[in-house]
């Protein structure tokens, strides 16, 4: 159990009443579930919008309270697992979706928000050879990432903060987001960064957990994209496609199957073990957790095609006009 700090602010704002995207003040709440990952004090609350079906932390994390549950960490359960299925192969596949754009230039300069450890430059360098790489990452890892050359220039906050934004105005051809929006305080002026720092005619690229997928009625709190605290917003993709339509953008291709991550069951069951399981017995349920992961894997050709696809790509383009 972490322990919280003596002396410290609030970790909440107060409830709100509306849906923060549509504003529409028919909630409901979708689950409640402890910080199944670390164990961190407190229970938070999923609600979801009946009019448009945004899915979003109410009440959310003030700035100390994110501060808190987003510190830097190396989980030692489920994300080595997530870090497996997301290999070099799927970074350079999602890359590869930009290839299949018509008509699409090799970008001079790409923007990875939300990098981490930055593996996807490091995948993607070996498609996009003359592309300067740079990243983005609330914590150190992506000075970490810098230092080993998988990225040229390192930038450690969130792409919305006003003084990013004027340092990187109009700097990129392509910014990618690759399972990042969930995790920002405010979507839409994630998105409003994002566009800023494009370049006309520059390509946003984004991967989103799926609110409407299957496997999140189906597992509740076990499904990895619920992640609380540090999960804040999952957007439908008709939410997102509308948001970047009005802000100007062509919607160059949307793609459920290519986006699906085979990870579903074996997060889960990692999560419940975890949770349940005190750390000295997890080497025990090695071989379970692995008989999910190639039952996840031995699926994912059917249930990409299906409802119980968890994720979604979206390519946009920013316009000239």
């Amino acid at each position: 159990m972490v322990p919280v700090p003596r002396g410290a602010a609030p970790f909440h704002d107060p409830r709100r009443p509306d849906c923060p995207w549509c504003g529409s003040r028919r909630l409901r709440t979708r689950l409640r579930a402890p910080d199944l990952r670390h164990r961190a004090p407190g229970v938070f609350v999923v609600e979801e919008c009946h009019d448009c079906a945004h899915v979003f932390q109410n009440p959310r994390l003030t700035p100390q309270g994110l501060a808190f549950h987003q510190r830097e960490f190396d989980d030692a359960h489920v994300q080595p697992l997530v870090d497996r299925v997301r290999s070099a192969r799927r970074h350079r596949a999602s890359a590869q979706a930009l290839l299949r754009c018509p008509g699409f230039p090799e970008p001079e300069s790409w923007l990875d928000v939300g990098t981490g450890h930055a593996r996807f430059p490091e995948a993607a360098r070996d498609l996009f050879p003359y592309t300067a790489f740079d990243g983005l990452d609330s914590t150190p890892r992506v000075l970490r990432a810098r230092a080993a050359g998988r990225i040229e220039e390192a930038y450690v906050g969130r792409l919305a903060d006003p003084h990013l934004i004027d340092r990187l105005r109009a700097r990129y051809d392509v910014v990618s987001m690759f399972h990042h929006l969930e995790h920002a305080p405010d979507p839409r002026d994630e998105l409003r960064a994002a566009l800023t720092v494009l370049r006309p005619g520059g390509h946003l690229v984004l991967d989103v957990p799926d609110p409407a997928s299957a496997f999140a009625a189906l597992l509740g709190k076990w499904w990895l994209p619920h992640g609380q605290p540090r999960h804040a917003h999952l957007v439908p993709l008709d939410n997102l496609r509308t948001e970047l339509q009005a802000r100007g953008c062509t919607i160059v291709a949307t793609d459920r199957r290519a986006a699906h991550t085979p990870y579903d069951l074996s997060a889960a069951l990692t999560l419940a073990l975890a949770h349940i399981l005190p750390g000295r017995l997890l080497r025990a349920t090695a071989p379970l957790v692995a008989a999910a992961t190639a039952l996840d894997r031995g699926l994912a050709p059917l249930l990409r095609r299906t409802r119980f696809s968890n994720a979604y790509r979206v390519i946009a383009r920013k316009e000239t006009g």
